[in-house]
């Protein structure tokens, strides 16, 4: 049974266990990137981190999340505006998880 953890990068936190993909805010790394902000690991729960913890990911690749669309709308007054925002992200396959 693999060790879940929760860390934190971007002003979120995520939830992972050993080989996940996941899809955080751009960061400026290629390779391979170590966090050491963990909140929680297995069954130990720190104040706020966790002293020694760190999990190493590794950058799968860089690119732009799907379209967000914004509409806004006042009825009866003709009034419409459309604008799209794409997201750079950083996908991230967890390495290993050390508490």
């Amino acid at each position: 049974m693999s060790i879940s953890a929760v860390f934190q990068t971007g002003g979120k936190q995520y939830r992972v266990t050993e080989g996940d993909i996941i899809k955080v805010e751009k960061l400026n790394a290629t390779g391979s990137v170590t966090f050491d902000q963990v909140l929680m690991a297995g069954d130990k729960v720190g104040t706020p981190f966790i002293d020694g913890a760190s999990i190493v990911a590794d950058v799968v690749e860089q690119k732009r999340d799907s379209k967000v669309l914004v509409f806004k709308k006042k009825r009866r007054q003709n009034y419409r505006r459309t604008a799209g925002h794409r997201q750079f992200i950083t996908v991230l396959k967890i390495k290993s998880i050390k508490a």
